[in-house]
């Protein structure tokens, strides 16, 4: 510095000692300093007290001598105290130069400039409020600051600027906000403690609605909330905890969708406290927001789905996740079938006391792990909406959410929880939005059929009734459903009875409010016969699936849906079998089931007494596919006990075998008097009842034969055309008879 430069109107005694490098000499050049300019201020001379505080700020503490800075931040510290009150007029000239040497290499001059800048506000207070983000900038990088004098020091002056904001209302959020949205995300754990510490102040002020910008920052807090260091973990628990509490207590001013995405990208994190705290506040914002989130399903799956196949070592988070799931499940309704521009929908809270449904909710406000992830969960959900108020209306997407399904149905490495949890949900929308569901059954039938070789019979039993309620819906019906899987694998549907009523039927019955359509109440759609032959064709090209869950696929299926349209379907698809091999497995597994099972007591006894026509042409169905395996062609005559026919095949399979009967045969199909003589055996067709004969007289005395397999069917087809010599029971291949015999 120049020595003989003049800076009045600072003496030279005054510059002197404001450069000296002990500490004392500048302390009393600062004392001068306040005197000097109590007089300007006295006189009220502005020009003479901007003149000094430039030369300090230029001359002193923006010099390039480590000394000279000292002095003049020594004394510009003295020029604000001398100033009083009206040291707001000159705060921007006080504070920039001491906020520069915040930056300076020379912790000593640091902890100065911490030092002069807490004397400057200590005299301003209130009036340094519109200069808040360049001391809050400043001080958040003092925080960080590796020297401990100097963070001691930043620390106190820390504590008075909240001190002075928490007793103010005059503090500017809104020019705060994106300092602090940018601040948020340091690394350094000195500033984040120093962030979440603002951010604790501010909440607490009553004047600040802290909550209109938490979208803005609740990103980085949960950046933070993975920090390393305990206490600033359990500090932000602490707010995160506090933002809960006020989402609670003021629902209906909470940004709810612009936070949803924050809470599922978190939800995914792989550590655990934070995927515990945001899937807490998921759950708190299905249940608060309602279907303001339906929006945000697939994302919110994405994120749930997963944590359900959790083991006991997140135990917590699976069960804050299993309530998600089944909250957002519940927003799911009829309604949402609707078509895509629904109209505007008027919500409406009887009881619009927030704090009634705010009781509900107690000891679920920290946000964390510590009380808050309760899994307990009411069924009805709770949105906090004025009466009357007008809500935007909600459109579910489909699409999304059943990508995320298909994706994790069809990811063989995910848990077995996940993957009933999708099945459950593919169900309910079936049950909920079918005609829109319909839509995407051609992309989910492969993986639903590819599903029933799961190695969880939970998991088959639930792809089940999906694939039930696929085959049974009335929303899958359609006028012309096209070709299957050729011209040779159709049937007629009206062939295909339906002995109960079908579901408008039932959901008319007195006593049945609130029944949900389910697979139980059987009515084939255009999906019913695909399914059999997708299934048919499934155990054709993977045996083991058959051996193992053969049975118990077939008769769950008669218990969702209808035993003899599946038995009916079953044998006439298996009647155009190629592979007879498989074909007469599968008559066995058939037959098996038929005979053994308690779910098919009721098929059993319409068999045996065969009484109406659709009972006889279920028979003869059953007769033409059965023939693929001899022996079940024998045990399904001995359950209709059509006995003389079961010994006549008995005798055709065995010759050389004598049967000697210790009284008459008497058969069904035998005419009741002595003496009749034999009817011919028909063709092929249906079996019609005689209508004059005695109560046993119900078929013809012999029964169609299997077809011939050898001949074309179009040829067959032709010769019955023409009017061909009917076919008798000796024309029964001798293959099966011999194969049949050995078995008996």
């Amino acid at each position: 510095m120049n020595p003989e430069k003049d800076f009045a109107p600072l003496t030279p005694n005054i510059v002197r000692a404001l450069n000296d490098k002990l500490y004392e000499k500048r302390k009393v050049a600062a004392l001068e300093i306040e005197k000097l300019v109590r007089e300007f201020v006295a006189q009220n001379n502005t020009v003479q007290i901007k003149h000094v505080i430039q030369t300090l700020s230029q001359e002193f503490a923006l010099s390039q001598h480590p000394h000279s800075r000292k002095g003049g931040l020594i004394g510009l510290a003295a020029c604000s105290i001398a100033l009083g009150k009206d040291s707001g007029l000159y705060l921007k000239e006080l504070i920039e130069p001491v906020l520069t040497c915040f930056n300076d290499a020379d912790s000593r001059l640091r902890y100065y400039a911490c030092e002069a800048l807490y004397n400057i506000v200590k005299v301003a207070r209130g009036a340094v409020l519109p200069h808040f983000n360049v001391l809050f900038d400043g001080l958040s990088k003092l925080a960080a600051d590796p020297d401990p004098n100097v963070k001691s020091g930043s620390e106190l002056l820390d504590r008075l600027l909240k001190d002075i904001v928490t007793e103010s209302n005059k503090f500017d959020l809104v020019g705060f906000i994106p300092l602090l949205r940018e601040r948020i995300y340091s690394n350094n754990q000195y500033a984040r403690q120093f962030i979440i510490s603002w951010i604790l102040v501010l909440e607490s002020v009553p004047d600040i609605n802290l909550l209109d910008y938490l979208p803005e920052i609740l990103d980085g807090l949960f950046q933070i909330l993975g920090d390393n260091g305990k206490e600033i973990r359990k500090m932000c628990e602490v707010v995160l905890g506090e933002f809960l509490k006020e989402i609670k207590k003021n629902p209906s001013s909470v940004k709810f969708a612009e936070m949803a995405n924050i809470l599922v990208i978190h939800c995914q994190t792989t550590d655990d406290l934070i995927q515990l705290t945001a899937m807490c506040w998921m759950r708190e914002f299905i249940q608060l927001a309602g279907r303001v989130m339906l929006p945000y399903s697939s994302g919110i799956l994405t994120a749930v789905l997963p944590c359900l196949a959790y083991d006991d070592r997140k135990k917590s988070i699976k069960e804050v996740a299993n309530v998600c799931n089944q909250s957002l499940m519940k927003l799911v309704t009829p309604e949402d079938d609707e078509p895509d521009e629904p109209k505007p929908v008027v919500q409406k809270q009887a009881e619009p006391n927030p704090d009634d449904s705010l009781a509900k909710q107690e000891g679920t406000a920290s946000g964390g792990p510590d009380g808050s992830c309760d899994s307990t969960f009411s069924s009805g959900i709770s949105v906090f909406t004025p009466a009357g108020t007008e809500r935007a209306p909600v459109t579910l997407h489909l699409d999304g959410i059943v990508q995320v399904l298909n994706c994790h149905l069809s990811d063989m490495a995910i848990g077995m929880m996940t993957r009933i949890a999708v099945l459950k949900w593919l169900y309910h929308l079936y049950i909920k939005t079918p005609r829109k569901m319909f839509r995407h059954t051609d992309s989910l039938f492969p993986i639903l059929l590819q599903t029933l070789s799961d190695e969880s019979d939970e998991v088959i039993l639930k792809d089940l009734e999906v694939l039930a309620e696929i085959a049974s819906s009335p929303a899958g019906q359609m006028d012309d459903p096209g070709p299957l899987d050729g011209p040779d694998l159709r049937v007629s549907h009206s062939e295909l009875q339906v002995p109960t009523p079908g579901r408008a039927g039932l959901l008319k019955t007195p006593g049945t409010k609130g029944l949900e359509c389910s697979p139980s109440t059987p009515t084939m759609n255009s999906y019913f016969y695909k399914f059999m032959i997708n299934l048919l064709k499934r155990f054709s090209s993977e045996r083991k699936l058959l051996e193992v869950r053969g049975g118990f696929i077939i008769r769950q299926l008669c218990l969702l849906l209808n035993a003899e349209n599946i038995f009916h379907s079953m044998a006439d698809i298996l009647l155009r079998e190629e592979d007879l091999k498989f074909a007469s497995t599968m008559v066995h597994t058939l037959n098996t089931i038929l005979l053994t099972s308690t779910e098919l007591f009721q098929l059993r006894n319409q068999l045996k007494d065969l009484k109406t026509p659709e009972s006889q042409n279920l028979f003869c169905c059953l007769y033409r596919s059965w023939c693929h395996n001899p022996v079940t062609t024998v045990s399904l005559c001995f359950l209709t006990q059509n006995y003389r026919h079961a010994y006549d095949l008995i005798q055709k399979l065995y010759p050389s075998l004598t049967v000697l009967p210790a009284q008459p045969l008497r058969d069904r199909s035998a005419p009741a008097a002595a003496g009749c003589e034999e009817q011919p055996v028909p063709d092929q067709g249906p079996v019609r009842p005689a209508h004059a004969a005695a109560p046993e007289q119900r078929l013809p005395a012999a029964l169609p034969p299997a077809p011939v397999r050898a001949q074309p069917r179009a040829a067959a087809d032709r010769r019955r055309s023409e009017g061909s010599p009917q076919v008798t029971e000796s024309r029964l291949p001798e293959h099966r008879l011999r194969r049949a015999a050995a078995a008996l």
